[in-house]
Formats: structure tokens, sequence, C-alpha cells
């Protein structure tokens, strides 16, 4: 070895072993990853001490299918998130898809089944408009989608003349119980399986987290940006379809106001459900569990007789909330 040759250094810091985690940073770890579930686990500890008849049968039965509808819509607003997006047409294009459906079979004299499939075609058609005019023409996804939240509530005025539809029987069954259970809820089930598997088990799902990350990243790697944009609206249209038409199936009719209100509550599920508004970050479970929360708190309010101006109240509060810790989160 030369004389001039420093000796080298020790490995030391490779061979370290790592510091011991304090009992907080579990804790705060723990409640990042599956605070929803605690939270969850906590309102209906409350409602439960609160009011006794929370956890019978009947009464879980109510939360899953009033949970339903939102937890649909939420499942295609996680895509949508995930790649930082936002839709706030989902509500109206939902309420278009079931009158569109309803018109078809009444006055446009198909079959009953095919309003099965004319529901959820129209929702895809819309989202597809609104994410091409994101993708390809470059307007804000607030403008695009504010605008197809209004053109899709006028067309829905205009198609049904502000009137209800009645449903045939081949949608009005969704709103009925396969044996003891409800079908909303069965149609949750499968959104949810369906939401998990592309979100985890495909490229096109792994491609919305690298979006979401970093946009110009994920163009820069290859990845087809404007048209994976494009599909990711098109299909939180297609799950707003499929909403409508469980919608309508509760209600019996297609109303040209259903739904109204219904994309707040998506987001508010999908955030409470641990995504990041900032993109990047989300999934099937904790969507579910955010659109539970959402329909425990309204479900237990209904029960104590909590007037439904007070439940405004406080699913805003849960919703500011849900932000404030996703804020928090990402300081962390």
């Amino acid at each position: 070895m030369s004389a001039n040759t420093p000796p080298k250094a020790a490995p030391a810091a490779a061979n370290a072993a790592p510091a011991p985690r304090s009992g907080r940073a579990r804790v705060t770890d723990f409640l990042a990853d599956n605070g929803a579930l605690v939270g969850l686990a906590l309102v209906c500890l409350v409602m439960f001490i609160a009011t006794p008849t929370f956890l019978t049968t009947q009464n879980l039965l109510n939360v899953g299918v009033q949970a339903a509808v939102t937890a649909i819509l939420a499942f295609g607003m996680t895509f949508v998130i995930v790649t930082a997006g936002i839709d706030l047409s989902v509500g109206s294009v939902a309420a278009l898809s079931a009158i569109c459906a309803g018109w078809a079979v009444t006055s446009g004299g198909m079959p009953g089944w095919l309003a099965l499939l004319v529901g959820p075609l129209v929702g895809l058609l819309a989202g597809l408009v609104s994410g091409a005019a994101i993708a390809y023409g470059k307007l804000p996804a607030f403008i695009a989608t504010l605008a197809m939240l209004s053109v899709a509530r006028g067309l829905g005025l205009v198609v049904s003349g502000g009137r209800p539809i009645d449903m045939p029987s081949a949608v009005s069954w969704l709103g009925g119980d396969l044996g003891p259970i409800p079908v909303p809820i069965l149609v949750l089930a499968v959104t949810a399986l369906i939401t998990a598997f592309v979100l985890n088990r495909t490229v096109f799902g792994r491609s919305l987290y690298a979006i979401g990350g970093n946009e110009e990243a994920a163009r820069l790697a290859g990845l087809p940006v404007k048209r994976t944009t494009a599909a990711v609206y098109a299909l939180s249209g297609l799950f707003a379809g499929i909403a409508g038409l469980v919608l309508a199936g509760r209600l019996a009719s297609a109303q040209p106001q259903a739904a109204s209100g219904y994309e707040l509550d998506a987001i508010a599920a999908v955030v409470i459900g641990g995504a990041s508004l900032s993109g990047g970050v989300g999934k099937a479970s904790g969507t579910l569990i955010g659109a539970l929360v959402l329909a425990v708190i309204r479900n237990g309010l209904n029960l104590l007789n909590v007037t439904a101006f007070w439940q405004q109240v406080v699913i805003g509060l849960v919703i500011a909330l849900a932000v404030g810790i996703d804020v928090l989160r990402q300081r962390r």
C-alpha cells in the first residue's frame, strides 16, 4: 500500500443494527396504515353504546344497502384519485344512466334485460368524454367533470321530461333480495373485488400509481399517460352507471334528480379510506371502509332521531377531519 493511500474506513454504518423504534412511532405507523379501520370500529362502538339496536342483523344489512351506491361510485372514484384526478360528475352520470336505461325499455321498446347494458354503457361514454377532454383537450379535471355534472343532469331532465321513469323488472330486482342477502350488497362485493384486482393485479392498475406519483416520470418511463387518463375517467363513468342502476332498483324508478351530491360522498369515502388527493395512494379495501364509515354514521344518527340537517354537519366534519389527516400524513 502506498504511503499516500488513506486507510479504508470500516463499514461500521453498514453493520450497525437499526435503532429500535419507539412505541409512539409504532402506534403512529399503525394508525397511518389502518386509521380507517380503527375509525370504523370506534364509530360502530359509539353507535352500539348509544343505541343497542345498531348491531342487529337487520340493521347491519340496512347499513350495507345504504353504503352500496356510495361505495360503487367511490370504487370508480378511487381509480381517478389514485392518478391525482377528481370526478365531480359521478352523481349526475349515475342518474342519467338510470334514466337512459329506463327510457330504452319504456319508450325505446328494447327488451328489459338490455337496460342492464344501456346504463353502464351510458356511464362509460360520459366518462370517456370527460377523460378525453382532460387527457387530450388539456382541460383541468375539476372543470371538465364539473361541466359533465351539468350536462349529464340536464340531459337526464330532457330525456325524462323532468318526471320519474318506472324501471322494468329486469332492473328493479337490483333493489331486492337474493335469499337472505340484499342484491345491492352483492353488487357492492363484486365491484370491490374487481377494483382490488385491477389496482393490485394488472399492469393498468400499477400504472395508475405511477402516474399519480409523478406524471412526468411515468411519461418518460414510456407509460401511455394520456390514454390511461382517458380510460380512468371512462372506468369511473362505468361504475357510476352501475351505481345508477342499483339506486334505480332500490327506488323502483329512475329519478332525474337522483344521486344529487353523491359525488361528494364518493370523494369523502375514498379519502376517509386512506387515499391521498395528491395521487399515488389508494386501495379498494380502504374505499370500502370509508363508505361504511359514512353509512354507519348516517344509520346511527337516524336511529338516534337526529335531523338530516345535523347529519350534514356531522358528515362535513368527518370529511374535514379525513382531509386534515391526509395533509398531516403527506407532511410526514
